[in-house]
Formats: structure tokens, C-alpha cells, sequence
């Protein structure tokens, strides 16, 4: 993997950041994507600290001119593209009663709209290097679950996605995967509003909601992503791959 080149997109945080730390230690070049340019510095550090290779890009992945402008860098810098990780996301509460409209329209763009133009613009770049991509998903683009309506509808449609992409590109030897997590400790949810209080009772309660007892950590799914992306995985395109202590296999409770 040494020779390889990967765009992470989230990098500032969470499965994002752990992803493009465990890639760059793999000796593969990595562009970390985010918005936090604080983190970024930090990934980067870390990641020198244990000799691997990450450049920072700061961008806004809303912005189409923005990664029109990050793929042309990259392929200038780097001469290819052989990994897309996109893992950037957000989530908000609501459901079909109380969801705002502008709450909706932003996981959406966010979570969808982004991922979308980033492959299309990767497209090209992947085939010539019969590279692959990997989407975070979420256990909720598999299973039903109350209060987050729109975060649901956008992880099922990365799935979708992620399989109708998966068959358009097979033919040119560009791989196509998505992972599903369950509960993971991040920021996801502080982001979006969630109060710390709130936070760790959450996570208290998920140990419960998954059969393992535990929720997940952004290393594990990490490992799952690189393993995708990696040449073991040479095999596998279209799967939405549940990482999740059993999450999806259990009954609303």
C-alpha cells in the first residue's frame, strides 16, 4: 500500500480522523479533508510521529469549487487516486412531524449530495488506478430507528449508492464498499446539540441496545475501512458491512 494515494474526507474527527491515521501509518499518502484546521494540525502530527504521511486540506465539502479544486491538487501533487473514504456526516433529532425542512436539506447535502459529487468526480481517477472507495454508512441505513428520521433516509440512500455504484463500476475495476456502524463514541451527537449529561446516559443505554454490551470506538471501524480499501478485500464490491456489537440483528427495545 505503500504506492497508494487516499482522499478522507471528515478528517478532523471521529471515524474520519481514526481512518486516515490508520491509513497513513500504513505508508499510504493520505489527503485529510476537514473544516477544523486546529485538528487537522494535530492529525498530522500524530501521524508524522509514527512516520506516516498525511497533507492537510481545508475545505468545505458543500462547496463544489472547493472539491473540483482538492481533486486537481491531489492528482498534482500525487499523480492518482486510489482510495476515497468518505466519512464526513452529521445528524440531527427529528422525525416526520417536527423535522425542519432546512434540518432535512442539510444531512441530505451533508450526507448524501456530498458523497455523490465526490465519487463522480473520483471516477475517473479510481479507474485509471483500479482504485476503490469506502462510505461510511450507519447501522441506520439497515434498520428503523425513531427520532432520526432524516439521518436514516440519508445513511440507507449511502447504501443504495454505494451498490448501484458498486455494479456501474465493476466493469472498470473500481470496488465500491460501505461500512454501517452502530453506536461509536465520537462527537457525532455533541455536535448536533447533544449535552454531555445527555451524552453519556446515551452511551450508558447503548450497552444495552447492543448485544456485545459496548458501544464501538472509531479505531474498530478504522481497521474495518482500511481492510476494505486494502488489497485482502480485492473480492468484495457492493457490501454494506455491519460493524456494529450486533446492533441491526436486535428488535426495537
Amino acid at each position: 500500500m505503500n504506492d497508494k494515494v487516499a482522499i478522507v474526507t471528515g478528517a478532523s474527527s471521529g471515524i474520519g480522523r481514526a481512518a486516515a491515521l490508520l491509513l497513513a501509518e500504513k505508508g499510504i499518502k493520505v489527503v485529510a479533508v476537514g473544516r477544523n484546521e486546529r485538528e487537522l494540525g494535530l492529525l498530522r502530527s500524530e501521524a508524522h510521529e509514527k512516520n506516516g504521511s498525511i497533507k492537510i486540506y481545508l475545505a468545505d465539502i458543500l462547496e463544489t469549487t472547493q472539491v473540483d479544486r482538492l481533486i486537481i491538487e491531489t492528482v498534482d501533487s500525487y499523480g492518482q487516486i486510489d482510495i476515497l473514504v468518505n466519512a464526513a456526516g452529521i445528524i440531527k433529532n427529528g422525525s416526520i412531524e417536527d423535522t425542519p425542512l432546512d434540518d432535512w436539506d442539510r444531512m441530505m447535502n451533508i450526507n448524501l449530495r456530498s458523497v455523490f459529487y465526490l465519487m463522480q468526480k473520483c471516477v475517473t481517477h479510481l479507474e485509471k488506478s483500479k482504485g476503490n472507495i469506502v462510505n461510511v454508512s450507519s447501522v441506520t441505513g439497515l434498520r428503523a430507528f425513531p427520532n432520526v428520521l432524516a439521518y436514516c433516509v440519508s445513511k440507507a440512500a449511502i447504501d443504495q449508492l454505494t451498490r448501484c455504484t458498486a455494479l456501474e463500476l465493476a466493469s472498470k475495476g473500481v470496488r465500491v464498499n460501505a461500512v454501517n456502524p452502530g453506536v461509536v463514541e465520537t462527537n457525532l451527537h455533541k455536535r448536533a446539540g447533544m449535552a454531555e449529561s445527555d451524552y453519556e446516559n446515551f452511551l450508558e443505554k447503548s450497552k444495552s441496545t447492543h448485544p456485545l454490551g459496548r458501544v464501538g470506538t472509531p479505531n474498530e471501524v478504522a481497521e474495518l475501512i482500511y481492510f476494505l480499501a486494502s488489497e485482502n478485500a480485492s473480492w468484495i464490491t457492493g457490501v454494506t458491512y455491519e460493524i456494529d456489537g450486533g446492533r441491526a440483528q436486535t428488535c426495537a427495545r
